[in-house]
């Protein structure tokens, strides 16, 4: 998989709207989630893109500190129903993480994760915090990296 990160600014609109054509096929199609994908954070974090053979497989958010929480953040977090289980996720996030500690200088990320994914985060070395809560009718956990 190669990987192309850039500031919402330097999108192509054909990368933006590839982005957005992944997310809604995987939180709004996928798992029958009505919400409203766009919600003005975009605009403010960095997209992470990973492409396979020229297509849009994998895609992450990644979110400086205080646009939602006050630590960075990674989010809207997808990879293609066709690339799963070839370990493509863990290597989204293994750059996403990488690149979140470069460009805010950290080494502590705050994630929302949906909670079947809760071992998939934990492999990764995040941590639970708290209790489960719903998002968009989705049971999520909130989970912190220490590096």
């Amino acid at each position: 998989m190669n990987f192309i990160l850039k500031p919402y600014k330097e999108l192509t609109v054909d990368e933006l709207y590839e982005a957005l054509k992944l997310r809604s096929a995987i939180f709004v199609i996928e798992q029958n989630c009505n919400y409203q994908d766009m919600d003005d954070k975009d605009q403010g974090s960095y997209h992470l893109l990973g492409y396979d053979e020229g297509k849009l497989v994998a895609y992450a958010r990644i979110l400086p500190k205080g646009l939602s929480y006050k630590e960075a953040s990674i989010g809207r977090v997808v990879v293609d129903k066709n690339f799963r289980g070839r370990s493509a996720g863990k290597e989204l996030m293994k750059r996403a993480i990488a690149d979140a500690m470069e460009l805010f200088s950290t080494n502590e990320i705050v994630i929302s994760a949906q909670c079947y994914l809760e071992r998939f985060y934990s492999d990764l070395g995040f941590k639970i915090e708290g209790e489960s809560y719903l998002e968009d009718d989705i049971p999520h956990i909130k989970m912190r990296l220490l590096v």
